[in-house]
C-alpha cells in the first residue's frame, strides 16, 4: 500500500541547492516516488543565530515504507550528505539547532499521528515555521 509522506528539506551549508537536489534524488531512490516539489525559499535560521541563511522546501513522496523506515532512510541520507548529529550530553538547550548541509524532517504521513521519543508526526513545530508551512501549502491539495 502506498502512503503519502510530506518531507521538509533545508540546507544552509555548502551548495544549498545542490544539497537539496542530491537529497531529493536519494529520497526518490530509497523512500519512494517524489510526486510534488515546492519551490525553494531562502530563510533565516530558526531557533539559533547564524550568518548562513537556509534554503527550504517541501516534497511529497509516495512510499510503501513505514514511518520508522522513512525516518531511518532519511537520517542515513542526512549522514551521507554530511549532517552531523550533536550529542545530547554536550549540547545545551539553546544550541539544539545548528548549521547543516541538509536537514530532512517528516512533516506528515497520511493522517497518522505518531508520538514516540524520536519520531513525532505531524511534526510538532511545523505550524510555527513559515519556512515549512508556505512550501507545504504550495504543494498540498
Amino acid at each position: 500500500m502506498e502512503h503519502q509522506v510530506y518531507l521538509g528539506l533545508g540546507s544552509n551549508l555548502g551548495d544549498r541547492e545542490e544539497n537539496i537536489r542530491k537529497a531529493i534524488a536519494l529520497i526518490a531512490e530509497r523512500v519512494g516516488e517524489v510526486t510534488r516539489q515546492s519551490s525553494l525559499i531562502e530563510t533565516e535560521p530558526w531557533g539559533y543565530e547564524s550568518a548562513n541563511k537556509f534554503l527550504n522546501g517541501v516534497i511529497l513522496v509516495e512510499t510503501a515504507l513505514t514511518p520508522r523506515q522513512v525516518l531511518k532512510a532519511t537520517q542515513k541520507i542526512e549522514r551521507e550528505l554530511g549532517k552531523r548529529r550533536r550529542h545530547a550530553t554536550t549540547r545545551v538547550q539553546s544550541s539544539i539547532y545548528h548549521d547543516r548541509p541538509i536537514d530532512i524532517d517528516i512533516l506528515l504521513y497520511d493522517d497518522l499521528t505518531v508520538d514516540e521519543p524520536d519520531l513525532k508526526i505531524p511534526h510538532p513545530q511545523m505550524q510555527q515555521r513559515a519556512f515549512v508551512m508556505k512550501p507545504l501549502e504550495e504543494i498540498s491539495d
